[in-house]
């Protein structure tokens, strides 16, 4: 644990040395603002409204669109286990989704919805292929396991879903849930850019980067990175809390 932690630690170190290094080398600060303006410009971010506003209905958007897709994929992943029938017809559709061209989309929903909308549903159809790959892979797990055993002793379906399937793919599962969030995160806020959507963290990107506000833009950046973090480190820990309440 102690390792681990030193070493993202010198990760952290290196990217910080890294920006320096770059800074000193571009020398425009139009193009790549210092480390010390950028954390300056954060400061301010924190203690401004409006970012707080914009903030918070990023992360609604991507919440609504990452518990659409975690229950609709997670369903149609345990049908696809159940049955090979329905396995067979959703690997094309779900195939289908995931090479759909994100720009394009945008583009298309912005004739058909709003700004506010189209940064959801893009990011459903980002994250609905992936939830249901991850479910699938940890149900899969599940029956190599005990299938062969429920099996044997006439087990019902429901009971199977009940007692075998959720209890033990939800930790592996949930394990992977922080990852998709945050790939969530960073969908909405790329369709926000795209769509230059209207107190958003993107549509602050997008505002910062017509005014060539380079400071503003890398600390919004950083913002969403360490969100991103975040997310993932909160959905390990409770990944982490149910296999061991399971055990």
């Amino acid at each position: 644990m102690k390792k681990n932690l030193l070493f993202s630690l010198l990760a952290i170190v290196a990217l910080w040395l890294g920006w320096i290094i770059a800074y000193r080398a571009v020398d425009n600060g139009y193009l790549l603002p210092s480390f010390g303006e950028s954390v300056a410009e954060c400061g301010r971010l924190l203690a401004d409204g409006d970012f707080w506003r914009a903030f918070g209905n990023t992360f609604l958007r991507t919440l609504r669109a990452f518990l659409f897709s975690f229950f609709v994929g997670a369903a149609l992943a345990l049908a696809a286990e159940l049955r090979a029938e329905a396995r067979a017809f959703l690997a094309p559709l779900v195939s289908a989704v995931r090479t759909v061209p994100t720009m394009a989309v945008i583009l298309i929903l912005l004739l058909w919805t709003s700004p506010s909308v189209a940064p959801v549903i893009v990011s459903v159809l980002v994250l609905l292929p992936a939830v249901y790959a991850a479910a699938l892979t940890s149900l899969d797990e599940v029956d190599d396991r005990y299938g062969v055993l429920a099996r044997s002793y006439g087990v019902s379906t429901g009971r199977k879903i009940v007692k075998m399937y959720l209890p033990l793919a939800a930790p592996s599962l949930l394990g992977q849930t922080g990852a998709i969030l945050s790939l969530g995160l960073k969908i909405t806020i790329s369709a926000e850019v795209l769509s230059n959507t209207y107190r958003s963290l993107g549509g602050l990107m997008q505002e910062a980067k017509m005014f060539l506000e380079m400071p503003r833009l890398l600390a919004l950046t950083v913002t969403a990175v360490l969100l991103g973090f975040a997310l993932e480190g909160l959905c390990a820990g409770i990944g982490k809390l149910l296999a061991r309440w399971r055990t």
